[in-house]
């Protein structure tokens, strides 16, 4: 289904659509897809178990930052045109349709289609006798030991509530007394989320059990309502720039992000004005932070039924392939092979397991190798990349890890990691507190003879061994010259104190990133303006930055093709014309998060490659260390060439921006086959493997 975003009638003179308003359009995109009959069943529950996610940190930083606007009384419009006033209005009416269209769609379709394969989400009074019988057991036994009610009344306050806990509003009258009272169950979060019981496997969820046996909790009281609801808080963190104590400062700010705002009220529809009244005054909650769901509340949990052992319902298991030239017998020969050609992966498609962790743990072993060094933004508790560390410095290497603290929700795990790898003898460096370090690159100096030689790493994407499986990254393996001694000295730039010097080949924000970019653009619409072929492809994850979309627009009016490939937030206008018509916007969804950056600049046959970490955001190009580097070899060309056109020419999973802000859907032509790129890639790593085998 489209949506459509109008342009501000007080936008500026630079045609912009609304950040956020794009944002939920990313969201209707990944509810088409749950609600897309093509796709397996339970991979469309997931799907709707995204969106629910999605949803919370939209809230959680997006809106809670346009609140925060709100009360400081920041009169400031977007770059739309927009007051924060304004674009919460809209946010507001957006979010409302799509959390409804959620809610249909589990009730009406996801739900009614899961039955039909065996699998019955359900409520305490769909079951049967003797599976009440068996609840009531698993009740007593599992869950009433760690439920506590908490009254408000005399002596006792209104209970503290924290953000995206689930939680049961019960109103309580005492029939001796008449005297009532709001109490809250809060649902525990170690339990799983539906209660199976029967041979059918009736699943029931968690706070429909204890709302059914709410009389243990409150003997011999009467129930005059009972609700579900939860709450959103602001989640972000503030880090001062000035801050002497980074670890510390982190720290400090997770301690507060449990007692921010209320910015959202999520409540069952069912609710009765008075107890919606009482929810709200309690809380500090208005009407236009109150959303009412038509089904079940933090759909996330969804994500359970899909851990169910139904491959029937799922799509085909996909094992990553492993490139013929990493499939070395030796550590050496994984240094050989890089140092003889670069070497491009393109994951899940490609392994991570035997490329990038191979690469770590060979580094981490090879008796040769003098210093391992890379960067932390997220990263996983089954990483080979932490005990590759830790091995490297229990051998004698130098190991070297920048962890960045401020890598949202995932803070704390961050913390943790930083702290094991100090204590393992890794020189841990935090970074800088007004400054995100969200580069990618893993660097490796090891002997060669009597010499040193240095191997570089460069991705798109996390080190990350678990989204490395479904999410689509790309990396560099390369041992150029100049690529490796730009890394070398921008590592010492970030765990030293200096400025950092003129960059050989390298791209890296905030130095020189946005600068070269621009000279990018520019040298593709002169040519284009001087008659000849030029053409732009760039694909990222969004792309807000005026600065980025003037340049686009004004290679657009010189004649250059530009295509674009923005997975989620795209403020560019598309297609107007005198202004963009030659600027064409795609977003690719499916089974993996496309989330690799590339970058294509076409002038006559002279093309040239990039691939990094940098979204074009401001935040990216002027608030972060990213890394972007040019890709030269003629074969690491050739895949990036490959993803290009795969991507562009997907008529299953994409879909089209229009200039009215309308996002269509693409459809196979009449006569034309179904084209998923994702299907293209996994279908080239089977062959290749099979022809692996034959040989």
């Amino acid at each position: 289904m489209a949506t459509t975003q109008r342009l501000h009638p007080d936008a500026p003179s630079l045609a912009l659509f609304n950040r956020e308003l794009s944002w939920l359009d990313l969201n209707a995109r990944v509810l088409d897809l749950a609600a897309d009959p093509n796709e397996p069943l339970l991979e469309r529950v997931k799907f709707c178990s995204i969106f629910s996610s999605n949803f919370d940190e939209f809230f959680m930083v997006r809106v809670a930052g346009l609140l925060d606007q709100v009360i400081s009384g920041l009169a400031v419009r977007s770059q739309d045109g927009r007051s924060p006033q304004q674009a919460l209005e809209e946010i507001r009416d957006g979010a409302l349709d799509l959390t409804q269209r959620q809610s249909r769609l589990w009730r009406e379709e996801l739900c009614p289609a899961l039955a039909a394969e065996g699998i019955l989400v359900g409520s305490v009074e769909d079951a049967t006798a003797a599976e009440r019988t068996e609840l009531e057991s698993v009740f007593a036994r599992e869950i009433y030991p760690v439920l506590t009610p908490l009254a408000v009344g005399p002596g006792q306050p209104f209970p503290y509530i924290s953000g995206l806990s689930l939680s049961l509003g019960v109103i309580v009258r005492d029939p001796e007394s008449a005297e009532e009272r709001f109490a809250r169950v809060k649902v525990p979060e170690g339990l799983d989320r539906f209660v199976g019981v029967g041979s059918r496997g009736l699943l029931i969820p968690l706070e429909s059990v204890i709302g059914h046996f709410l009389p243990t909790l409150f003997p011999e009281m009467e129930f005059v309502e009972q609700v579900v609801f939860r709450l959103t808080r602001d989640g972000d963190t503030e880090i001062s720039d000035d801050a002497d104590d980074l670890l510390e400062a982190v720290e400090s700010e997770l301690a507060k992000r449990r007692f921010g705002a209320v910015v959202r009220l999520e409540v069952s529809s069912a609710v009765s004005g008075a107890m919606l009244a009482r929810l709200q005054e309690r809380l500090g909650v208005g009407n236009t932070a109150t959303y009412p769901i038509w089904s079940l509340l933090d759909l996330a949990d969804a994500g359970q039924l899909y851990a169910l052992d139904r491959g029937d319902l799922k799509y085909d298991p996909w094992v990553p392939y492993t490139q013929r030239r990493l499939a070395s017998p030796t550590d050496e020969d994984v240094f050989a092979e890089i140092a003889q050609k670069d070497i491009i992966v393109q994951h899940p498609y490609d392994s991570f397991a035997t490329s990038v962790e191979s690469f770590v743990r060979a580094a981490a072993r090879d008796p040769h190798v003098a210093t391992l060094k890379t960067t932390v933004y997220r990263t996983s508790h089954d990483s080979a990349l932490a005990p590759a560390l830790m091995v490297a410095a229990e051998n004698g290497k130098q190991s070297v890890c920048v962890v960045e603290l401020k890598a949202r929700f995932d803070e704390r795990r961050n913390i943790e990691w930083a702290r094991s790898l100090e204590q393992s003898g890794v020189h841990v460096v935090y970074g800088f507190p007004d400054m995100k370090i969200h580069a990618k690159t893993t660097l490796v100096v090891r002997r060669d003879g009597d010499a040193l030689r240095r191997y570089v790493h460069i991705g798109t994407g996390n080190y990350h061994a678990t989204t490395a499986r479904i999410y689509e990254d790309v990396g560099l393996f390369t041992a150029d010259p100049d690529i490796v001694a730009d890394v070398a000295d921008l590592f010492n730039f970030v765990t030293g104190f200096g400025r950092p010097q003129r960059f050989r080949k390298i791209l890296v924000a905030p130095f020189n990133l946005r600068k070269r970019l621009v000279e990018h653009i520019r040298e593709v619409a002169e040519a284009a303006e001087a008659g000849k072929t030029a053409r732009i492809r760039i694909k990222v994850n969004n792309l807000t930055d005026p600065d980025i979309v003037e340049e686009l627009y004004r290679a657009s009016q010189a004649g250059a093709e530009v295509d674009l490939i923005i997975r989620a937030i795209c403020t560019l206008v598309p297609g107007v014309p005198g202004l963009s018509e030659n600027i064409r916007v795609r977003s690719v969804l499916g089974r993996f998060l496309e989330h690799s950056r590339l970058f294509c600049f076409e002038v006559e046959d002279e093309k040239t490659f990039l691939l990094g970490s940098a979204d074009l955001m401001q935040r990216n190009l002027d608030h972060r260390i990213e890394v972007v580097v040019p890709v030269e070899d003629v074969q690491a060309r050739n895949e990036l060439e490959s993803i290009f056109k795969a991507l562009l020419a997907d008529n299953a999973h994409a879909w089209e921006l229009n200039a009215d802000g309308s996002w269509e859907r693409t459809k196979p032509k009449k006569g034309e086959r179904r084209r998923a790129a994702q299907a293209v890639f996994m279908r080239r790593r089977d062959r290749a493997r099979r022809l692996a085998r034959s040989h």
